[in-house]
């Protein structure tokens, strides 16, 4: 039965995917234009054969990208309007196990099947994509055996989580969402806490950094920096990838620093303690809690809309539900918020380039700016990064600013005298 909500549903759902095709139209005409000449503020640095490389590894992406857009917007219509959600929940509510452990079902299969729908791009990306550009360095055991894991970890720690928030929902009246808010943010904190320790380690190798002159100087960079940690460790990205990169993870004293192996084998001491210098950056400049703060008051406020949602009859029938319930209006809304943050994506797409250059502002200060430009450029090389993204494109969805954005931003700093 069509209402408000099936109304609104099909309006964002179809507004949202429209916007993004079109999105993805621009950067695929605006990539393919300048794919025949390097930038000139890179072209003493990057041949025309890289830049063209980069080039078709974008439209190669942005194109799959959008068949999966296509693709996920139909599966949405299917477990909604197509009654696919209507079937799942019945097919456990015959099993008669009452409303939270039937919940937790529903929800964890759901998931599950959700992911087993997604395998074919995943599979095209990584044995299709990433194979013809010379990045894939993943065995198709490799690839199963991390699924494998991914959906052990879902049920082992999805399944309590899920029975807990449904426990709530149950138990603690009209202002459910206000306890569930609270664990909801207590177990993100816990898992940032334990990944680097725990969970990090089922999928990949990490092992101390065994260079004693990169380290002592990682170590003086870090001293000045007054960061502290667990570590500095080399996780064997290339075992799965050939791109390179590096990031610190944790919270509190559990805080690792990681270098994927390729970066090292990719770039100079020099260069990499100012990507470092950048990293840290984000740490000093309190990005991470802001991030933090921002994700936990958005996640109350939506749970604060499903509080009022989910006492809607009429929700539940929009969306082509039978039989309300707890564990479904929790299931609609995961499914129908990414409809509703297309439109907030170029908020946080705007929010985290600004933290991009904030962190390079910072890298600047401590390291020398040169170094850090040269390991941009070497690493847009090769990543297969384009140094020429559709503007509008880049600023709707790209976390950090456009390659000659960037490397102009630092040059700037050098001008004055920012190193």
């Amino acid at each position: 039965m069509s209402n408000g909500f099936t109304l609104a549903f099909l309006a964002l759902l179809g507004a949202g995917t429209l916007l993004r095709l079109w999105l993805a139209a621009r950067q695929i005409r605006h990539v393919r234009a300048h794919r025949d000449r390097v930038p000139e503020a890179f072209a003493d640095r990057i041949d025309l054969a890289d830049h063209q490389r980069a080039a078709d590894y974008t439209l190669a992406r942005t194109r799959l990208g959008r068949w999966e857009l296509l693709y996920d917007a139909l599966l949405l219509l299917g477990w909604t309007l197509g009654g696919g959600l209507n079937l799942l929940d019945a097919a456990w509510r015959d099993l008669h196990w009452g409303p939270v452990a039937t919940g937790t079902g529903v929800l964890l299969s759901a998931f599950l099947l959700m992911a087993l729908l997604d395998l074919p791009f995943s599979l095209y990306a990584t044995f299709g994509i990433e194979q013809r550009f010379g990045f894939n360095r993943t065995r198709p055991a490799t690839f199963a055996g991390d699924l494998l894991k991914q959906m052990l970890l879902t049920l082992a720690l999805g399944g309590p989580l899920i029975a807990l928030v449904l426990w709530l929902m149950q138990v603690t009246g009209r202002y459910w969402w206000l306890w569930v808010w609270g664990v909801w943010t207590g177990f993100s904190l816990l898992m940032m806490w334990a990944y680097p320790a725990f969970i990090a380690p089922l999928f990949n190798r990490f092992t101390p950094l065994e260079d004693a002159g990169l380290r002592e100087r990682i170590e003086r960079l870090l001293a000045r920096c007054g960061f502290t940690s667990r570590g500095i460790f080399v996780m064997d990205g290339s075992r799965r990838s050939g791109h390179g990169n590096a990031y610190f993870t944790g919270l509190g004293r559990n805080k690792r620093i990681v270098f994927f192996d390729t970066l090292l084998d990719s770039l100079e001491p020099d260069q990499i303690e100012a990507v470092l210098a950048h990293e840290l950056g984000h740490f000093k400049r309190h990005h991470i809690r802001k991030r933090l703060i921002t994700t936990a008051l958005l996640s109350l406020v939506a749970l604060a809309v499903l509080g009022w949602l989910i006492r809607n009859p009429a929700f539940f029938q929009g969306l082509g539900v039978a039989h309300p319930s707890n564990h479904m209006g929790l299931l609609l809304f995961l499914l129908l918020a990414p409809v509703a943050g297309v439109f907030l994506q170029p908020l946080a797409s705007f929010v985290s380039r600004r933290h991009e250059f904030e962190a390079d502002e910072f890298a600047a200060r401590q390291t020398d700016a040169r170094h850090l430009i040269e390991a941009l450029v070497r690493l847009y090389r090769e990543n297969a990064s384009s140094l020429t993204p559709d503007p509008l494109y880049s600023a709707f969805h790209d976390s950090h600013p456009p390659a000659p954005v960037r490397v102009g931003h630092l040059h700037r700093l050098l001008q004055a005298g920012g190193t």
